[in-house]
């Protein structure tokens, strides 16, 4: 992708300056100057450029001073033939079409405003589909033994010097100073004292002191998490303990970052700790992965896994690193799932499984973590008893965070966008659509409508003074996964007219056969 700088004749000298190493290309054409900026050449010659096409444009400012000349920046892309810049074309469209920040607006899911920055606003559809991700992950959670938390939003900053994190992300935290009263009760009872007088009074209010601490928003739940562990004496038959957290997070991410729900500044994690011993680490992991791949499968989402291994900056000696790499690369191998290196990747805290989802148009997304942490139990100083306990034995546990949507919001925004906002039915905050083809029969559509909200459907009656034929066609781009046409022969046989938001027609059916249908389509996805 070349990008070139339009630059005023007066600004080619002296001030750009182009290094006798870079071999940028300078397309001369008074007054201006064409220059690519781009370490070059991109081909050896022009000969080889068989399809061109200019992308965007935007404006940008000498040496980025504002008070400087305003510069144009051309963006541009080539391809060795047509047919490959067609289809880069085409992908690029159906790109846009599948935007989630579209489908949000259009579909009435979601919705940002200027006044609460990186923060979503989930219209009632939005809340549907967002609570149905949520619940799919807590009957799995049941099934597999995980403990649901609910945990604080706020925290003292000294939570975050024992976790390690206030030297490492305190800048991307929200954080404001609490005072607190430094009157003692000795001090107050003195001053409310009338025998004191005036002397007294005074030299009372020179005791009372104002202190401030620093309190944030936390960002992740596993310090939260690690108080809940120590907070009373831990067995090893309590471990694995599987402590599972939907709490609201607040990460400070730059203005310039926010992106829709992909980049936001509050969410939710399917955040989950897993506190065990070490020679569990290994069926642990493995079974997070199962977890992962039978989530990832109920969307038809294929992934790739990688190992992330100890970067520049981190907290722990080395030695204990090597162990818990060993480990995750001994679960990845008996799991069977190719995956990748990926040098000096991880966490400050641990190495990391990460996984990256392929979507309908093979784009990956970061979604699914798995951490294996050995430094914040040392922290926290958490211990259990282990089996020789008679003798006094205490030993320390093993930590695997673990999430697989990673955030509800940035995996929703995925499912928009890998789905082309077509939801399945049970995840849909839209599945049936009941048309009456006139008023004569809005009365039984309602009761059709009643019926399937008992039931536990989403329903709606269209009782609009459009045309039968715009009635569907307007709730098939609404993306209402059944439509129901009621007419006088459909009041009669107390039935239904079938068809789907793609235009299939399924037919006449009784009410009570078409509950049934809904009711094994949900059934065979979850």
């Amino acid at each position: 992708h070349p990008s070139f700088l339009s630059l005023p004749c007066s600004l080619s000298s002296p001030p750009l300056y182009l290094p006798p190493t870079l071999p940028t290309p300078l397309i001369q054409s008074p007054p201006f100057i064409l220059a690519d900026l781009c370490r070059g050449p991109h081909v050896s010659h022009t000969g080889i450029v068989k399809a061109f096409s200019i992308q965007k444009t935007s404006s940008s400012y000498w040496k980025g001073d504002s008070k400087q000349d305003a510069l144009q920046r051309v963006y541009g892309i080539s391809f060795p033939d047509k047919k490959r810049l067609k289809d880069y074309e085409t992908w690029i469209e159906e790109a846009k079409s599948r935007d989630h920040r579209t489908i949000g607006r259009e579909q009435e899911f979601f919705m940002f405003h200027p006044l609460s920055p990186g923060s979503c606003f989930f219209l009632p559809h939005g809340a549907i589909v967002y609570n149905r991700l949520v619940e799919m992950l807590r009957r799995e959670y049941r099934l597999r033994r995980y403990k649901e938390v609910i945990t604080p939003n706020l925290f003292n900053m000294k939570l975050w010097d024992i976790s390690g994190h206030s030297a490492h992300y305190r800048e991307n935290m929200f954080l404001f100073e609490e005072k607190h009263d430094g009157m003692t009760e000795k001090t107050k009872d003195n001053v409310n004292q009338d025998e004191q007088g005036q002397d007294g009074i005074h030299k009372g209010r020179q005791s009372h002191q104002e202190t401030c601490e620093t309190i944030g928003l936390k960002p992740m739940n596993c310090p939260g998490h690690c108080l809940i562990f120590a907070s009373k004496t831990r067995s090893y038959r309590e471990l694995p303990l599987r402590l599972a957290d939907f709490g609201v997070l607040h990460r400070n991410e730059l203005a310039g970052a926010l992106s829709g729900l992909t980049r936001v500044r509050r969410f939710q994690q399917d955040d989950a700790h897993i506190f065990c011993e070490l020679n569990d680490v290994q069926k642990e992991i493995s079974d997070v992965l199962e977890f992962v791949k039978t989530i990832y499968s109920r969307f038809n989402l294929d992934y790739h896994v990688c190992l992330s291994t100890r970067p520049e900056k981190f907290v722990g000696g080395v030695d204990k690193w090597n162990m818990a790499e060993k480990q995750l690369e001994d679960a990845l191998n008996a799991h069977g799932k190719q995956w990748q290196l990926k040098p000096g990747d991880g966490a400050f805290y641990g190495p990391k499984i990460d996984i990256t989802v392929v979507d309908a148009l093979n784009r990956r997304h970061q979604c699914a973590t798995i951490q294996l942490d050995f430094q914040l139990p040392e922290r926290f100083n958490l211990s259990f008893a282990s089996q020789d306990s008679v003798h006094g034995g205490f030993s320390r546990p093993v930590i695997i965070h673990r999430a697989i949507f990673g955030s509800v919001e940035r995996f929703f925004a995925m499912i928009l966008e890998h789905t082309a906002g077509k939801l399945p039915l049970w995840l849909s905050p839209k599945q049936v659509a009941i048309l009456p083809v006139s008023q004569d029969q809005v009365s039984y559509a309602q009761q059709v409508e009643t019926t399937l909200i008992e039931k536990g459907f989403c329903a709606y009656v269209d009782d609009s003074d459009n045309t039968l034929k715009k009635k569907i066609r307007q709730n098939q781009l609404l993306q209402y996964n059944y439509i129901l046409v009621v007419g006088k022969e459909e009041v009669e046989l107390s039935a239904v007219n079938v068809r789907s938001r793609d235009n299939v027609v399924h037919g006449t059916k009784t009410l009570q056969d078409f509950i049934e249908q809904l009711k094994g389509e949900v059934e065979s996805f979850l």
